[in-house]
């Protein structure tokens, strides 16, 4: 009986890259910098690596106004999750955290958004990728032009730098002093 042929990895090239992931992270409620350090402290213990972390910034709330400013910032991760994946992990630490369901756009301890996920880009009703509004959002541009104002939104191929200055968002960003 002739012997079907097992596909082999190539022992002289390196292994895959896990893909590269943005993260924005924001809270409202508590100990703002604290949930921030938790979640990422959260995901780490979950497997996902976390490659470079932006500026903490204050800013202003941008949906609901009449609530407590923000902390936010944005991380560049790897993992080997798929997209629905990180979104389980990432509700799941959200609820760990003590975000429960309550006013769209109001007040919340902790709040993970995938912002972009390699190239890819995915729409479904329960996941948009990359964000669909993150072109209209100071409080994620700012953060991200910090740690990568060359990336390009995989859709538009416009950089983050670009989407900044192109932005009609005039609400406040502030970068805080200390660090996470």
């Amino acid at each position: 009986m002739p012997r079907t042929p097992i596909a082999r990895r190539n022992l002289f090239s390196p292994p895959p890259t896990p893909p590269k992931v943005f993260l924005s992270l924001g809270s409202n409620i508590g100990d703002r910098r604290t949930l921030i350090r938790k979640a990422l402290k959260v995901l780490s213990g979950a497997g996902i690596r976390v490659l470079r972390v932006s500026s903490l910034y204050r800013t202003e709330p941008v949906d609901l106004r009449n609530q407590p400013w923000f902390i936010n910032c944005v991380a560049k991760v790897e993992t080997d999750l798929s997209p629905r994946g990180l979104l389980r992990l990432l509700k799941s630490t959200e609820h760990t955290l003590g975000r429960r369901r309550g006013a769209p756009k109001g007040p919340r301890p902790i709040d993970i958004d995938i912002l972009l996920y390699e190239n890819v880009v995915v729409r479904s009703r329960a996941l948009t990728i990359p964000h669909a509004r993150m072109k209209e959002r100071k409080f994620v541009l700012v953060p991200l032009r910090e740690i990568a104002p060359r990336l390009l939104h995989p859709a538009t191929r416009q950089t983050v730098a670009a989407m900044l200055r192109e932005t009609a968002d005039v609400s406040k960003v502030v970068k805080l002093k200390k660090k996470i």
